[in-house]
Order: C-alpha cells, then structure tokens, then sequence
C-alpha cells in the first residue's frame, strides 16, 4: 500500500495514530497524533518519539513477532492525567501502524467507582467496628454493670441509626440516577410542599435555637416534578442550614419567580435556603455536590450528615431539568439556591 494512501487513511481516523516503516522510522502521523506529539517527528526513530517503557516494550514486540500489541501511553496534563490504550498493528514487514484511543474518561469513572466503594466501606466499617466493640465488652467486663449497660446501648442505638441512614441514603441516591433521563411530570405544589417541609422541621429547628421562617410561599405555585423527590430536596437543604448554620440563628426559605431563564429555556421559579451560619471557604463550594465530600466530617457525622445529602439534590435537581446554586463566604452565611422550570 502506497505510503500516501496510509497518510490519507490515517487523517481520516477520528484517533491519533502514527505509522512506523521498515526502519523503524516514523512515516506518518496524522493531525491528532501531531496534536498529542508535537510536529517535527517526522522520519524519527519511534524511540524518540514515544519514549515510555512499557509503550516501547510494545511496540518492540509487534515489530519482532508481527502480532497486534497493547499497551498504555499516559500524558501528564496540569488537572489530571490523560490515559491512552496504543493498539500497535503489524500490516506487513514494512509497515507498524500505532492508534491511540483516550480512555481517560473511562478511567476516571472506574476512579469514582473505585472511590466510592471506599468510601462506603469506611462508613460501614467505622459504627461496625464501634458495635463490635462495645458488645465485646457488653458480654466480658460490663455483663454485670447495668449504669456501663445502659451507656454502651445507648451508644449502639446511635451508631446502628447512623449506619440506617446511610443506607438509606445510598438507596435514594441509586434510584434517583435510575430515574435521571425521565422527567417527572406529576403537579405539584411547590408553596404548599414547602410549608408542609418547615412544619416537619420545625422541631428540629426549635431544638437548635434556629428561627425557620418561610417567605412568599403563601400562594399557589405548581410545576411538573416528583413530589417525593422534591420534598427529600427541601428536606435536605432546610435541614442542613439549620444544622450547619449554627444554634440560635436564621434560616430563611423563599419562594421567588424568575422569569425566563436561559438555561432552562422557559419561565422558572427559585427555591432559596439561607443561613446565617459561619459559612463556606470557596475552596469547597465547588466540591460540596460531591459524593461522601465533607468539610468537617468529624463535625458532619456529630450532625447525622452521611455526606450524600448534597449528592442527593444535585442528582433530584437534575432531573427536574432544574439548576443548583451554592453561594457562601467565610462568615457571612451561605445560600442554596435551587431554579426550577415551570
């Protein structure tokens, strides 16, 4: 095959991909090979154009055995690495062709997945392990101290409630990406759904000294949703500002319209929770959404936080087509805001 004709195939492959001939001399490269590469590598020895160990074992291989080899060439970027997987293709005895496919994305779920398994066996294992302990006393040491009893029973109640909301947290958040492509389209009415959410948190906010009050919620709002979902939003948001904003605080909820948004390319209404707690390091904001992400995680497990409830949101906002934003700085509060479509 005329070495033209290679050229003309290889700029037509979506991939970056390099030809290698008889001298083991690159002979060809197309545009996205020059991109991740560099130009002026034409006609140089393929051991000073790819360089990397394993990727050079690979390539050694296919050129002695004359069979297709894979291996791996990783790109050092400023964020993250970037992963290709290199299929190095024996044509002939005169020609090596070398694609590279981007698996950096791929990876960087496998990343997530592998993380988040982690994670969730850490905070399994941790009341685990506090359980394990205090019934290894319960039976030895403290089978006759009924004042040890009732303490480390009470302590089991707490750690076996912390593993049950975690849990449950996990399955909200597996069927709210189960769910994510489908729009709900149930009426619901956000001001009625919002004052019912204050009514069930306001003990909780009474406990904390906090001062919830609900503004311009008193007429009637509907849109396309799923009110359970939309009631797990409230729910979360609400509950966190008053646990996070500090005892003997604020918290406002307010219910506004917005008129025509771009992004969501119709009328929207906005959702806002403030508080007027100590606040968040913009370092953090962009990483609250984050699954188990904590900013104090001693202080969040002290609240019953699982570190999902804000995962939770971003997935249920999601889904209703809607926006989330997070606006804070290091005293002075924070606001969540959530915009949805009407």
């Amino acid at each position: 095959m005329a070495e033209v004709n290679i050229a003309s195939i290889l700029q037509g492959i979506p991939l970056a991909a390099l030809a290698i001939d008889a001298n083991q001399r690159v002979s060809v490269m197309n545009a996205e090979a020059v991109s991740l590469f560099g130009e002026g590598l034409l006609d140089r020895h393929y051991i000073t154009v790819l360089r990397q160990p394993a990727l050079l074992e690979a390539v050694e291989a296919a050129l002695t055995t004359r069979r297709r080899q894979i291996s791996q060439f990783v790109v050092n970027e400023r964020t993250q690495d970037a992963l290709y997987e290199v299929s190095c293709a024996p044509i002939d005895e005169n020609l090596t062709l070398l694609f590279f496919e981007d698996q950096s994305d791929r990876e960087h779920v496998s990343q997530m997945r592998r993380d988040f398994v982690a994670n969730v066996s850490h905070e399994l294992k941790t009341p685990l392990t506090a359980l394990l302990g205090f019934i290894e006393t319960l039976n030895t040491s403290a089978r006759s101290d009924a004042s040890a009893r009732q303490r480390f029973l009470e302590i089991m109640e707490r750690e076996a409630q912390r593993m049950n909301r975690l849990v449950s947290d996990l399955l909200s958040l597996s069927q709210v990406e189960a769910v994510e492509r489908m729009r709900p389209n149930e009426e619901v009415d956000v001001s009625r759904l919002l004052q019912e959410t204050a009514t069930t948190l306001a003990p909780v906010a009474e406990a904390r000294g906090v001062r919830l009050q609900v503004v311009n919620a008193d007429r009637l709002v509907k849109m396309a949703g799923d009110r359970d979902q939309l009631r797990q939003v409230f729910i979360n948001l609400i509950e966190n500002a008053i646990k996070y904003g500090g005892p003997n605080n604020e918290v406002s909820v307010t219910l506004s319209d917005t008129g025509y948004q771009t992004l969501l390319r119709c009328e929207g209404i906005a959702i806002s929770v403030v508080d007027k707690g100590p606040g968040i390091n913009a370092l953090d904001i962009p990483r609250l959404t984050e699954r188990f992400y904590r900013i104090d995680s001693h202080r969040s497990r002290e609240m019953g936080g699982t570190g999902l409830g804000l995962a939770i949101v971003k997935h249920i906002v999601s889904r209703h087509r809607g926006v989330l934003k997070i606006d804070s700085a290091v005293g002075k509060g924070s606001e969540f805001k959530i915009i949805l479509p009407v």
